[in-house]
């Protein structure tokens, strides 16, 4: 009879389990700082899509990063507990883009609605025509009526269902209460998602005003929200503050 030999052994070089291949493959991405320590995580059907594979492949694999101490789960989701610098304070990053230091309602006027975007939003964000979401206005003036700032915010259907925040404003999204979303960025990194934003600025030709566009999109390359902001330039001026972390 042959002896087996652990060089005979098929086991020894068959491929690991597909929720490990995922697992592998999460645990890289969070250590290249995908999701910030202490940061949520997107969701299993989120996590699904993105690694092209069951729900319950994804829980296998969060399960085996739990059980090394890399996630932990709670009645919010699963957030990362790899070592590292935590995420930074979104303090300076006031929503949306040009918005005044103001207390809500005293000095500006910001409103939302569950309606169709303009047509270059909803491109901009993939929404089919017609198709409805949360729109957010905003309106600022100096006591003057100098300085004046109009922005309007469009949330792609990613944004509306990976942040809970959000979501609770369509069904009193009239479009008449003054509601301020300040915190909308603190909001989409407590779900964990990683915000890259891409602001362009023109002047208005004929006019002495600006307009600022920025988009937003996600660390899977998903739209999350565009703004367009139009600035009366004449007696007031735009400051972008960014704090990077230094090296090492």
């Amino acid at each position: 009879m042959a002896r087996t030999t652990p060089h005979d052994d098929p086991l020894r070089h068959a491929p690991a389990p597909l929720y490990r291949r995922v697992a592998t493959q999460l645990l890289d991405e969070l250590r290249h700082g995908t999701v910030p320590p202490g940061e949520r995580l997107p969701g299993e059907r989120l996590l699904a899509e993105r690694f092209g594979v069951s729900r319950e492949t994804v829980r296998q694999a969060l399960e085996v990063l739990r059980r090394e101490g890399l996630v932990a789960t709670d009645r919010r989701g699963s957030h990362v507990t790899l070592p590292g610098p935590p995420a930074e304070s979104p303090a300076s990053l006031a929503f949306p883009v040009g918005a005044r230091a103001a207390e809500p309602c005293t000095g500006d006027r910001a409103t939302v609605a569950w309606e169709p975007p303009p047509p270059e939003h909803a491109a901009a964000l993939g929404l089919a025509p017609g198709r409805p979401t949360l729109v957010h206005r905003y309106l600022s003036a100096t006591p003057d009526g100098s300085g004046r700032r109009t922005a309007v915010t469009s949330f792609s259907a990613v944004a509306l269902a990976e942040v809970e925040e959000l979501a609770r404003y369509r069904d009193r999204a009239d479009g008449s209460a003054c509601v301020q979303l300040r915190r909308a960025y603190d909001w989409m990194r407590r779900a964990g998602l990683a915000l890259h934003h891409r602001d362009t600025i023109t002047r208005l030709a004929d006019t002495p005003a600006v307009r600022v566009t920025r988009r937003v999109h996600d660390q899977y390359a998903r739209p999350l929200e565009i703004t367009d902001l139009v600035v009366d330039s004449r007696q007031d001026a735009l400051v972008y503050e960014f704090t990077l972390p230094a090296a090492g």
